[in-house]
């Protein structure tokens, strides 16, 4: 901004001059052309008076000292012929003398009476000169002519030398006008480069101190106040966001766990055919918890503003399934990993280990016992994938769409998810600049793809052994579905629970 402003005024200024100096230029140097050429004219009509007398009065002898008389003076050059074209007089060069000139344009023109000016290269010197070729005549007999020329060399230098003195004044006042133009531009700018600061670490999560801005226009100091009153009320709003969110998660949790041990308590004084019942309820109770847990951590992650970094996505894989393997047996599923290996990705840290937590827990809940799970890898030009492929029963192209609406849930399905694991897994992905979408697999099943941005080799910054699941943002782990081949209430390693 202060580029442009600063362009905008030293354009103005310059516009400015040129308007000036342009016209009050050419003014001056038409000016001292036209002072010259006519002082040429009159000079040259008086010496053709003086000659015609010389010659009238037979006396020619007198014209080479007038010629020379006035070359002296003047600097300029002077021929003299009679009426027959031949030299008289030359002032530039004696031995003219007697030399026929009437084949010369000019020369010829004067002695049918009639007056020649002009510029033309002199044949000696090569200098640009103007001439005035007058007759010398009396009543109607022209008894010959004179030519008086002047190098225009002296008029040139004058005019080139005002040129250069408005260019110097030009340049002057052009350097004053950025001085003048800078200062302005910075007492303009510097509340907008404040109040850009302050946007940007609000946008980053930060409030510094409001930025205070006494100087400057009178608009951009109201701004300013406004701003600094805006940043201060969502700051406050976002602090007490966060602190119920932190609150909620624990004042929710307390009353939640005493009625699951409540009910637990109930069993051994129920009436077996109630028992089924019962579970039921603890697992209302569980999935209430977890839904809680669920929309705490959404919240989380909106009020969040954490930067994305390099994550090595191959050894996030690895450990991923190696952690989820023995649990996948439990239920005689296989995780198999699969692909070239993708390289670095950039994700806000601990957010690539969340997504494929969440996405396993969900491939797990819909794979029938004795199928797989893929964790397929593959680098394209603009992303790294994975590819989470389950052997399951599937959705329609408008489940899969709907499944990353919070609490929705395919029609018909039994499992006790929060129906908040896939929006956070979105949430997650997008926070780095990627994305998730659900696809049909080959043969069944769902295809969970995984876009992430690609990060530069320059750029990896890998940690030895297990990578940290930083920022874990669903505080509570979720718990594997109660189905014949899991063990009841045994937990998923790591991450809220998924199944829409």
């Amino acid at each position: 901004m202060t580029r442009r402003l600063l362009a905008s005024y030293l354009s103005l200024v310059l516009l400015a001059l040129l308007a000036l100096e342009l016209p009050l230029g050419y003014v001056y140097a038409r000016g001292e052309l036209n002072r010259f050429t006519g002082a040429v004219d009159r000079d040259a009509v008086m010496l053709a008076e003086l000659a015609e007398e010389i010659i009238d009065a037979h006396s020619t002898d007198m014209l080479p000292g007038l010629a020379a008389d006035y070359a002296h003076r003047s600097g300029g050059r002077v021929v003299i012929v009679d009426r027959k074209g031949a030299v008289l007089a030359d002032s530039g060069a004696s031995a003219a003398r007697g030399r026929n000139l009437s084949q010369e344009p000019d020369i010829a023109s004067a002695l049918r009476d009639r007056s020649a000016t002009g510029t033309r290269r002199d044949a000696g010197t090569g200098a640009e000169e103007y001439y005035a070729t007058m007759p010398a005549w009396s009543g109607t007999s022209v008894h010959g002519a004179l030519r008086l020329s002047h190098p225009l060399g002296p008029v040139q230098r004058r005019v080139h030398e005002v040129w250069l003195a408005l260019a110097i004044g030009g340049a002057c006042v052009l350097a004053a006008a950025a001085l003048t133009a800078l200062a302005l531009t910075r007492w303009i700018t510097r509340p907008v480069h404040a109040l850009e600061r302050a946007a940007a670490q609000l946008a980053d999560g930060r409030l510094a101190p409001a930025p205070v801005i006494d100087d400057g226009p009178p608009e951009l100091r109201r701004l300013a106040a406004t701003f600094t009153r805006t940043a201060t009320r969502l700051h406050h709003l976002l602090q007490t966001q966060r602190s119920f969110a932190s609150e909620a998660s624990h004042q929710l949790k307390t009353p939640l766990t005493a009625l699951r041990l409540r009910l637990e308590n109930f069993e051994p004084y129920l009436d077996p055919r109630a028992h089924d019942s019962l579970d039921e309820a603890i697992g209302e109770v569980e999935r209430l918890d977890r839904m809680i847990h669920g929309l705490l951590a959404l919240a989380r992650l909106e009020n969040s503003a954490t930067t994305p970094e390099p994550v090595d996505l191959d050894a996030v894989v690895a450990d991923r399934a190696a952690t989820w393997a023995p649990f996948a047996a439990e239920q005689q599923v296989h995780i198999a990993v699969a692909g070239q290996p993708a390289g670095p990705a950039v994700a806000v840290p601990g957010a690539v280990e969340q997504i494929i937590d969440n996405l396993l827990a969900n491939a797990l809940r819909a794979a029938p016992p004795g199928t797989s799970i893929t964790l397929a890898r593959r680098r394209t030009e603009h992303a790294a994938e994975l590819h989470v492929i389950d052997q399951g029963h599937g959705m329609s192209a408008t489940e899969r769409e709907r499944a990353f609406d919070r609490f929705w849930r395919a029609p018909g399905t039994h499992s006790d998810g929060s129906g908040l694991g896939l929006p956070i897994v979105r949430r997650l992905a997008r926070a780095g600049g990627g994305d998730v979408t659900l696809q049909e697999a080959p043969g069944g099943g769902i295809d969970a793809v995984v876009r992430l941005q690609p990060a530069a080799p320059a750029e990896d910054r890998f940690h030895a052994g297990r990578p940290r699941a930083v920022a874990r943002f669903a505080a509570h782990p979720a718990r594997a579905p109660r189905t014949a081949g899991a063990t009841a209430g045994a937990r998923v390693p790591g991450g809220s629970d998924v199944r829409t």
